[in-house]
């Protein structure tokens, strides 16, 4: 047997030549790309949510996952009571519901 017909027989075999290699590599080459594309990201961003739920004071201004926006009163532990106009109605909310925080800045210098 000569070595052009062994290469033959070994490329058309199944699971034989590069072909089956490469397609037992693809999901070992892909794992850093999605790690990259899709939990790198969301990773960051729960950073920042958690670093913002730490620096949060009372007079901050809140919007809370459902669509409440109201004005921070008081702090304690992992429950926030809000203002919210007009009214101004108290609420007491969890603090993993605050969505979004807008720091109250007094007028500034310039």
């Amino acid at each position: 047997m000569s070595v052009a017909t062994s290469f033959a027989l070994l490329a058309a075999a199944p699971g034989g030549g590069a072909g089956g290699g490469l397609s037992m590599l693809l999901p070992l080459l892909l794992i850093p790309v999605l790690y990259l594309v899709m939990i790198r990201p969301q990773q960051k961003r729960q950073k920042q949510w958690q670093a913002m739920l730490g620096s949060i004071k009372t007079g901050d201004r809140v919007t809370t996952a459902g669509g409440i926006r109201g004005i921070i009163l008081t702090i304690k532990d992992d429950v926030i009571v809000i203002r919210v106009a007009p009214d101004n109605i108290r609420l007491e909310v969890a603090q993993s519901a605050i969505a979004s925080v807008t720091t109250q800045e007094g007028p500034s210098a310039s």
